[in-house]
């Protein structure tokens, strides 16, 4: 995932933040979401539609993202995190 530095004024930010509140969501994952429908070439996220989002759209884009950052994250697993099957019947190990 790639970080991009965004500059905008202190009303701006604030008033940004606000309304990632309301939308229990960060104002990173209002840009992140803008800029995937400005991407896609969805007119919606160039208007003041995209502000306006249901309940069914937040738990679509959350999953989404959750989704994104599994996969940027080659899958959340890790074969070294793994215990082996032997050492969980271990009960010495567990006391």
């Amino acid at each position: 995932m790639r970080n991009i530095t965004v500059a905008v004024d202190e009303e701006t930010h604030r008033l940004a933040r606000i309304r990632a509140a309301e939308l229990d969501t960060s104002v990173s994952a209002l840009v992140r979401g803008y800029l995937r429908g400005l991407a896609r070439g969805d007119q919606a996220a160039v208007g003041a539609d995209a502000l306006a989002e249901t309940e069914a759209e937040r738990r679509q884009r959350l999953l989404g993202e959750a989704i994104d950052d599994i996969t940027d994250n080659g899958g959340g697993l890790r074969v070294a995190a793994h215990v082996p099957r032997d050492a969980l019947y271990e009960r010495s190990a567990l006391r």
